[in-house]
């Protein structure tokens, strides 16, 4: 093993570059306790959404899970379950999230490849065999397609006698960050916004108990962003979503309560529960300073994923230790829900043994570490309260930048252009050597030995799924599947709510393709810049 020293310690400055004093006193810090801190559960929400946060009810320990066919993410469903997980989250595969159904010629090669193949209302029945939907919340990590999953989750829960009003659960809705970072749009933006409208309009009315959109700033920091970019972006096309779905006349009050985020927690400790408070904070006045938002409506509730993008293949076990420090940061920052990732990731889907260790994680920092017994336990540390400070600041003239350009539909060119300079940035740091990365440009081994890797068959799993997408479209009448898809696609042409069609065609059995090629028909594809 490398006997390497310490050597020089981190230069004065956070992951996002961000300075950082040697030390912080008392009066270094602009900071005004009624204004900018407040009480727990009381705007502007600084100090945490609920009053008595963990004392009254511990984070949702939602695992983030989905692989190959239903029936094998089912498994896992209650392997975790069965281990004390207490919520669902369910990831599709990259033809499910692109509205293909698996025998398509666009999926070959990823079916079931990272996240569960959902073609039918047969599969979405198999994904959740044995589990009471009225008695469990389900996240659904979608977005091009989220609209068709709902209505699939929507038809299956009200087979197995569950009423749709006492569904509760998230659909991630975000298609903005699609066009920003991450890449599974489908069509052109002004279509994918009104979708995103409609269910909006539908769950206030149908599902009052669904978060209609998680709006994810992770993907964003995945791809490279900095912290305050993923804060200001993230909420740059928030506000976008509050703007259309308010000139769609949805009232503010009727949907803002339900809307959800979604963060990551990367591995500067202080940084990212600052990054947690000054994104309460800022919220709660963005949303009280452009429609007078009640308290309610400005409440800022997230669910936090520790960063994929931070796990190493090299010494893989050392994972473990960054995953339990962004859960921390998460937990004191006062997160509603937490993923924590397995320490194998960087090598491939979570092994049995990875899942068991992240749940784990979470459970020991829940009940072992003392962290859940006050509220904001960081709230008045100079440094913490300096950060937060910070990062509000720099997230708003962000926020500024883009409101200029025309707000977060038009500026998603700059917003892309920032988060490459910034991801290079980081980059060229780790390769210099500025920033060290244990077991990869620092305290390497000579035996890097890496965790077992998948060995799916996937090209046996994709067979498998194609030959029953096939026979589920064998057996079955054909003329209410035309009847539903015709009314699709000409409300797709016209103004009238498209959520109760998509479920009267999932329940006529259409496949997730065949609606989503309806929706191609009439509105075509987005084509990005260049």
């Amino acid at each position: 093993m490398s006997t390497e020293s310490a050597g020089k310690q981190p230069a004065g400055r956070t992951d996002s570059g961000l300075p950082v004093r040697e030390v912080y006193r008392a009066g270094e810090v602009g900071l005004d306790p009624d204004r900018d801190l407040g009480e727990p559960g009381a705007f502007p929400f600084t100090r945490g959404v609920y009053p008595n946060m963990y004392r009254g009810r511990l984070w949702t320990m939602r695992q983030y899970a989905g692989f190959g066919t239903a029936e094998e993410t089912n498994r896992r469903y209650h392997y975790l379950l069965e281990r004390g997980q207490t919520g669902l989250s369910v990831a599709f595969d990259l033809p499910t999230q692109m509205g293909y159904d698996s025998d398509h010629p666009m999926a070959a090669g990823e079916v079931g490849r990272a996240g569960v193949a959902i073609d039918s209302i047969d599969d979405m029945r198999t994904l959740f065999d044995g589990i009471d939907l009225a008695q469990v919340s389900t996240s659904m990590t979608i977005n091009s397609t989220a609209a068709i999953l709902l209505a699939l989750y929507i038809a299956v829960a009200e087979e197995k006698g569950a009423d749709r009003a006492e569904l509760a659960g998230t659909i991630q809705n975000d298609i903005l960050k699609e066009y920003i970072a991450r890449g599974t749009y489908i069509y052109p933006v002004d279509p994918s916004l009104r979708l995103i409208s409609d269910i909006m309009a539908f769950c206030a009315e149908e599902v009052p108990r669904w978060n209609t959109i998680s709006i994810s700033g992770y993907h964003i920091r995945e791809a490279g962003a900095t912290a305050p970019q993923e804060v200001a972006f993230t909420f740059a096309n928030g506000l976008e979503y509050v703007r259309r779905a308010v000139e769609a006349g949805i009232e503010v009050e009727a949907f803002a309560p339900r809307l959800s985020f979604f963060f990551a927690a990367h591995n500067d400790f202080f940084e990212e529960i600052a990054k947690f408070r000054a994104a309460r904070r800022l919220w709660a006045r963005l949303m009280r300073e452009r429609w007078d938002a009640s308290d309610r409506a400005c409440r800022l509730r997230f669910h936090t994923q520790t960063g994929g993008s931070t796990l190493t293949a090299q010494q893989p076990r050392n994972n473990v230790v960054r995953v339990t420090t962004q859960a921390l940061s998460a937990v004191l920052g006062g997160t509603q829900s937490l993923h924590t990732n397995g320490y194998d990731e960087a090598l491939s889907l979570p092994s049995e043994e990875a899942a068991e260790i992240a749940l784990r994680t979470q459970q020991i920092l829940a009940y072992e570490s003392g962290a859940a017994r006050t509220v904001d336990p960081l709230a008045g540390s100079y440094f913490v309260e300096d950060l937060t400070n910070r990062i509000e600041e720099e997230a708003r003239r962000y926020l500024a930048e883009i409101q200029e350009r025309g707000g977060a539909a038009e500026a998603v060119a700059y917003m892309q252009d920032e988060i490459h300079r910034a991801a290079y940035q980081v980059q060229m740091e780790v390769e210099s050597g500025e920033r060290t990365v244990v077991g990869v440009n620092r305290f390497q081994a000579k035996d890097q030995a890496a965790a077992g890797m998948d060995r799916t068959d996937y090209s046996g799993l994709e067979e498998e799924q194609q030959t029953q997408v096939q026979r589920f479209r064998e057996g079955r009448e054909g003329a209410p599947v035309e009847g539903a898809l015709s009314a699709l696609r000409g409300a797709a042409a016209g103004g009238e709510n498209l959520m109760p069609l998509i479920i009267r065609a999932v329940k006529a059995r259409a496949t997730l393709g065949e609606i989503s090629d309806a929706l191609r028909e009439e509105w075509g594809t987005y084509r990005p810049r260049g």
